[in-house]
Parts: C-alpha cells; structure tokens; sequence
C-alpha cells in the first residue's frame, strides 16, 4: 500500500504544530456547531418528525449553523490530522477547499457588486417570505427581531410589509389579537423600561401614518441595510482583506 508522506522532514516542527494546534480548535468548534444545530432541533421536536423541514416556508437558521459547522469541521479535520500525519492527499484536500471558498467569496463580491440591483430585490424577496414565516419557527423568528432591533427597522421596506403575515395583517375579518400591528422589535426602546414590552406593537397600523413614528421604527431593514453598508465600508473591506490573507497562507501550506 502506497503510503503518501513525505520521505524526510521538509516541514519545520514549530510550523507543523502551529498547524495542527490552528486547526484543532476549528475541529471543535465545527463539532459544537454540529452539536448545537442538532440540539435546537431537537427543541423544536424536527428530529422527532423529519417532515418539519420541508413544511417551513421561511428560512430555519439551524441549517445555516449545521453548515457551518459541518464545513468547519471537514476542514478542521483534514488539516489537522494532515499537518500532524504530514499526509499529502489531506493537506492538498484542505488547501484546495480553502481556495474554492476563497474564490466564491470573491466571485459573491463582484457578482454583488454588478448586479446590485438584482441582489437588492434577491433580498427584498428573501426578507419578505420569512416575515410571512415569522410564527412558524422560534428561530427565524428571534433572528427576525435580532435584525430589527439591531438595525432600527420594520419589515423590508416599511412596516406595511408585516401585512404578509398571517397574524399582523390589517383587515377587519382578521381574528389575531395582533392585527393592524408589527412585533415588538419594531417599537421605539426606551431606556426606562426595565421589562420588556412584547405587546407594544399592537394596533399601531390602525392610526394614521404620521403617527407611526413615535411609536415604532417606520424604516424598513433593505434601506437601513444600504445606509449601514456606505458607512461602514472600510471596516467591510479591512475584514475580507484580512480573510483573504488568511486562506490565502493556509491554502498554501
């Protein structure tokens, strides 16, 4: 059996071990990720019945955590056991999974950047089919607050949006306490508060427009989301620059 190392030492102890030590801890956190995707299902009882994952109309993060981890963790493992082992076929395998991510970053970046137009509506869209999901799943439904509040927003233009959903849409045969309203990570903080209001978006669409603002945020998260990415474009750059670096001198190991 043909047995792919290196006949000597050609690779110096301290830089193997820098390696291994690198990328061990990546082997773990993908695991943890791993562990924790399957944890939030579990909660959420989608191990119990599989079907689940196909009858959710909106985005389940879960899927996003158990890719991560499960890339991070392939990863992890072929650098690490390959820098140990000094095993040519890992090493080459990592280096090579390393450049291809590297490269659909940058092919993401300038699609992006080409067809701004087009990945604005993308977003719209995307946006909007998760706010008409926003109750059927605990997760999306967190991260659609997370990104609210974070943001200063409601909804993916302007706070109308949330008539897509079938609990805050504003007609009269609508039954939902929460009709004519938007969820409370729309409603205005206040520093005072010391509990959190969750009801404090209800009825707010039910007066008049010029109203709306001292009660809820009336931006919507696309044009926060194009307001934040001019001022903050360096720092955006300066993070993929340093990424890039990064996978760079690892995919040349």
């Amino acid at each position: 059996m043909h047995y792919y190392r290196y006949e000597n030492e050609e690779v110096s102890c301290c830089y193997k071990y820098l390696m291994f030590s690198y990328n061990i801890i990546f082997w773990l956190a993908g695991a943890a990720f791993i562990a924790i995707g399957f944890w939030a299902w579990s909660e959420k009882g989608v191990l119990l019945d599989l079907t689940q994952v196909t009858r959710l109309h909106g985005f389940d993060p879960v899927w996003l955590v158990l890719a991560v981890g499960a890339i991070t963790f392939i990863l992890g493992f072929a650098g690490c056991v390959g820098a140990l082992r000094e095993n040519i076929c890992l090493l080459k395998f990592f280096s090579g999974v390393i450049g291809f991510i590297f490269f659909l970053e940058l092919t993401a970046a300038v699609l992006a950047f080409v067809f701004q137009d087009n990945v604005r509506e993308w977003i719209n869209d995307f946006f909007l089919s998760n706010v008409k999901a926003y109750r059927e799943d605990i997760d999306l439904q967190n991260l659609i607050d997370s990104l609210q509040k974070m943001n200063h927003c409601c909804g993916a233009k302007e706070p109308d949006d949330w008539n897509l959903n079938l609990y805050f849409n504003c007609t009269v045969n609508n039954p939902s306490r929460e009709s004519c309203g938007v969820p409370f990570s729309c409603c205005l903080s206040d520093p005072a508060d010391t509990v959190l209001n969750t009801q404090c978006g209800y009825d707010v669409r039910n007066g008049p427009k010029g109203v709306w603002s001292n009660a809820i945020y009336v931006k919507g998260c696309i044009p926060a989301l194009e307001e934040w990415l001019p001022r903050n474009i360096y720092i955006i750059a300066g993070v993929f620059i340093v990424i890039s670096v990064l996978q760079s001198s690892l995919a040349s190991c």
